[in-house]
């Protein structure tokens, strides 16, 4: 079924728009899960959450694609079960990478939720993200989005572990140059 008739279904308070969901985007959603939380059993739990907030959030949010839009549900399902498991201390080795990977820039001295929307810093990173190559963005993507280990980009690339390496440093340094630039940080 096309993304547009299951938010239709959505808007109309239609119960098949979540199964309808649940049939387009579960591997989709599920991929997204299980990279971050390590764990299929919770991801089959957050999946669940994803369905239910679609449905609480459909509307009044009317999503321009949906699949972006329940990749993002997940993802901050999972980054929230992860948080409150408190597993960033007792494991999930490869988030902590992740986070200390970028965390030398988010840090800075003033608060950037005072400063900015995070809506504007996100359209920032998203003009970012656009004015890069195609490969770099998809690697950049797959790391700092879907949490994907250094291992498993490289694969994916047919790229040395090192190369994988040095172009997310490379990303991670015009990012960080740019955000300076702009006043973000």
């Amino acid at each position: 079924m096309e993304d547009h008739k299951i938010i239709e279904m959505y808007l109309q308070r239609d119960e098949n728009a979540v199964i309808q969901t649940e049939q387009k985007y579960t591997k989709y959603c599920r991929t997204i899960a299980v990279h971050i939380q390590h764990n299929p059993e919770d991801a089959d739990e957050t999946l669940n959450d994803t369905w239910l907030a679609a449905w609480n959030s459909i509307p009044p949010h009317i999503p321009q694609c949906l699949k972006t839009f329940l990749g993002r549900l997940t993802r901050n399902i999972s980054l929230n079960r992860v948080r409150s498991e408190n597993t960033l201390k007792r494991g999930s080795a490869e988030m902590r990478v992740v986070f200390d990977e970028i965390n030398e820039w988010l840090i800075s001295s003033q608060d950037i939720e005072e400063e900015v929307s995070e809506q504007e810093l996100a359209n920032e990173i998203d003009l970012f993200l656009d004015s890069i190559s195609d490969t770099e963005r998809n690697v950049f993507v797959r790391r700092y989005w879907y949490m994907q280990s250094i291992v498993e980009i490289a694969e994916a690339h047919n790229f040395s572990e090192s190369k994988v390496k040095s172009m997310l440093f490379r990303i991670r340094k015009k990012l960080f140059m740019r955000l300076k630039k702009e006043n973000y940080l």
